[in-house]
């Protein structure tokens, strides 16, 4: 039963709107610009653009449509491989099948969680003695926090494919002072509902190549041919933004860095209230990188808390308090069965260990400091109960906040 503290749900990351949103929108209907193309996708697209630092951005339904779009412009077909991070929600790798190709699977590696260079490497060297290098691969920038793109570029660049960055999460982080998708051949956002910034649904392809970002568009748009009546010579697909949906876009976009800001804050009082626990490790940030901290994730040591990743989130549940597990290894999806996959090392597999170790905590950008408290408090309140009297002094340590 729940309580009059704890009868308001802590959602996990809630839509949090600037104001400005409605302005835009109201504006779409009142010049009738309901159609969906009109001025708040063009200025959206533009002023995207310009945040990220590349030539030229292309609004799209979702990040799911833009990677779709990426690997449609790759020129990826059935028979053709595509390299992709494991550690990542489903979305990242489906349009791989949606173009009859086969996706690879890349282990993490633990300084970011995110595409291991040492698996990449042996992927890459695999392909090559069997002469079937990929058409492209796909790294993901998990919860915020880029990959070692120095590295995995390298690699990549070694070998002449294309890489698109999946910077659905990451949308407001740099590498090396650069804002984050910036660095393949495409960059992916999404403005879903539960991103930093949203749309309702929604997402964009960034890059610096404007040819072929002009023939994103057209794909995006039905390919149709440039004729005065309905004429298509190749298949298309109806991807492109609405007007409206853009409209709330612009108003997001103008507070990203407040919601960087507030997310990364978010963190900050986490780490500080828990990270002193033994047992329970935060998700580390590179150095020289910024990470957007769209989620704060965490690792459970049973042995050392005395409680698992399921106690703790059933207890959270129990408080009305939403966690996540952490992403399910694409590779072990019953979707992807049989498709190969690449380990960090050979006895080291890290996106599996994640999966079964990581939560991912409420980091909203609109949660008050009280709420998160709640949290904490929950936290503490279940590690406390599942110690056992031989960790006294840990018992002592963690204290009630």
């Amino acid at each position: 039963m729940l309580n009059a503290t704890t009868s308001k749900r802590i959602l996990l990351s809630p839509p949090h709107m600037s104001g400005n949103e409605e302005k835009y929108v109201k504006e779409a209907f009142l010049t009738n610009w309901i159609a969906p193309l009109g001025p708040n996708l063009d200025v959206f697209e533009n002023e995207l653009a310009k945040y990220a630092g590349v030539k030229e951005a292309v609004a799209v339904s979702s990040g799911t449509a833009a990677i779709h779009l990426a690997l449609s412009l790759l020129d990826v077909k059935k028979g053709d491989t595509v390299f992709c991070s494991s550690l990542t929600f489903v979305a990242t790798a489906n349009p791989i099948l949606y173009l009859n190709a086969e996706p690879i699977f890349i282990d993490s590696e633990p300084e970011t969680w995110n595409m291991s260079p040492k698996a990449l490497e042996r992927a890459f060297r695999e392909a090559a003695e069997t002469d079937k290098l990929p058409k492209a691969v796909i790294i993901v920038n998990l919860y915020g926090q880029p990959a070692k793109m120095t590295e995995l570029l390298s690699i990549c660049n070694r070998y002449q494919v294309p890489v698109i960055e999946d910077a659905a999460e990451s949308l407001g982080s740099t590498y090396h002072g650069k804002a984050s998708g910036t660095f393949g051949t495409f960059g992916i956002y999404s403005f879903n509902g539960n991103k930093i910034i949203t749309t309702s649904g929604g997402g964009a392809l960034v890059s610096n190549d404007t040819d072929a970002l002009q023939r994103a568009r057209f794909l995006a748009t039905q390919a149709k041919d440039a004729a005065p009546h309905y004429q298509h010579s190749e298949v298309g697909f109806n991807y492109r933004m609405s007007n409206i949906l853009a409209g709330i876009g612009r108003g997001q976009l103008e507070v990203l860095g407040e919601r960087v800001k507030a997310r990364r804050a978010v963190y900050d009082l986490y780490a500080q209230e828990l990270a002193h626990i033994t047992g329970l490790t935060f998700m580390p940030e590179l150095n020289d990188t910024l990470s957007n901290r769209w989620l704060t994730a965490i690792t459970i040591n049973e042995a050392e808390l005395g409680i698992s990743k399921a106690n703790l989130l059933d207890s959270l549940e129990h408080e009305n308090i939403e966690a996540r597990h952490v992403w399910k290894p694409l590779h072990l999806q019953p979707l992807f069965e049989g498709c190969r996959y690449y380990r960090h090392e050979s006895e080291a597999n890290i996106s599996e260990q994640l999966f079964h170790t990581g939560i991912c905590l409420p980091s909203g950008s609109n949660m008050t400091r009280d709420d998160q408290m709640r949290v904490i408090h929950s936290i503490k309140k279940v590690i406390n109960e599942g110690m056992d009297n031989t960790h006294p002094s840990i018992r002592n340590h963690i204290g009630n906040g």
